[in-house]
């Protein structure tokens, strides 16, 4: 039999966040997915970086296209706003949510199909005009709807569990992040929650288009010997760049590390990203330094994970479009509305 209702009863004694909040303030519907699919993974690490944050979740707007991975924000924060949209066309509608209004918290969850392939012109041209979001990919180089058919991500060379051979090069959705100016670019493993939290956490504090790749192993299509987005291949080809921890400023921070171990990366508003490094001199500040290493890894088959680059004062599509601070939502005709003479102005203008 199958239960598709949650218990509304809670140890009187469990956690609660600055608002009050316990964890189940954050959670949504139980999860159809397959049992042990990375997808649930990183719903998982939403509702905790949300949880950790103190977000009222009617604060924060959740949308989707279509696959598994955007069906779980049914699996999340169901007391947010949202809207699952058709496939690939999800940041199309993010950006005018936004533009409508700015006060809300944008969530984008999608897939290596919806964004690298049909939705790849869409996932494009939302990074480079700056929307300020986070857009967070599973990635599990496959089509789980549709029977596990290869994906855009897929690695030149991976085998499907029945042995077809993938001969097309892989589309890196870090890379195209980098070249379109996401200004908070990271890469996780959905198995990995205690870097995928924190990264997300950070993103969500970001202004700005913030990208997270999060490889994503299909439990039921590509977590077999000859995969590349398998558990054990991720786990065997991790190149981790940074540890990470976020600190928010609204808590005091009392916290000592050895010289030459770690490097703070300020955010826009004040908060902190700490990098405890483990190996090499990586400047997550440096975009074109970052593109050449996620370039030279993956040559080496390498996977990269951490905060591979962010900006330190970075800007958003209401920025650069000069919109004023009101939600245009909320404003009224005589707002919208210039009149004759203003538009005689205008006209006159283009003439």
């Amino acid at each position: 039999m199958t239960y598709l209702a949650k218990p509304k009863f809670h140890h009187p004694a469990i956690e609660a966040n600055e608002l009050g909040l316990t964890h189940r303030d954050y959670e949504g519907a139980i999860s159809t997915l397959c049992a042990g699919c990375g997808h649930d993974s990183i719903s998982s690490a939403i509702m905790q970086a949300c949880f950790e944050l103190s977000l009222p979740p009617h604060r924060i707007a959740k949308l989707s296209g279509i696959g598994c991975s955007s069906k779980t924000p049914t699996y999340f924060l169901g007391n947010a706003h949202g809207f699952n949209s058709v496939h690939g066309r999800m940041p199309s509608v993010l950006t005018g949510a936004n533009l409508a209004n700015r006060e809300l918290i944008y969530l984008g969850v999608s897939g290596d199909g919806d964004s690298a392939s049909i939705g790849f012109g869409q996932f494009a041209h939302s990074i480079r005009r700056g929307v300020n979001m986070v857009y967070i990919v599973a990635n599990n180089g496959v089509y789980g709807l549709t029977k596990g058919q290869f994906s855009a991500t897929a690695d030149k060379g991976a085998k499907l569990k029945k042995g077809a051979v993938n001969s097309d090069s892989p589309i890196d959705l870090v890379s195209m992040a980098l070249q379109l100016g996401a200004t908070y670019v990271g890469r996780s493993f959905s198995g990995d929650k205690g870097q995928l939290v924190p990264l997300i956490r950070g993103a969500i504090e970001h202004r700005g288009p913030a990208f997270i790749d999060c490889i994503s192993p299909c439990v039921a299509f590509n977590n077999h010997d000859g995969s590349t987005k398998s558990f054990d291949y991720v786990r065997a080809h991790n190149e981790a760049i940074n540890a990470l921890d976020f600190m928010p400023d609204r808590a005091p921070i009392t916290t000592h590390y050895e010289p030459g171990t770690t490097q703070a990366v300020r955010l826009h508003d004040g908060s902190t990203i700490l990098l405890r490094k483990i190996g090499g001199d990586y400047d997550v500040h440096d975009r074109r330094a970052a593109m050449r290493f996620v370039s030279d890894r993956e040559a080496s088959g390498e996977i990269v994970t951490g905060l591979v680059y962010v900006e330190s004062e970075p800007g958003d599509l209401h920025g650069h479009l000069g919109t004023v601070a009101t939600p245009l939502n909320q404003l009224g005709d005589a707002e919208l509305v210039p009149g004759q003479a203003a538009l005689d102005k205008i006209n006159l203008s283009l003439r």
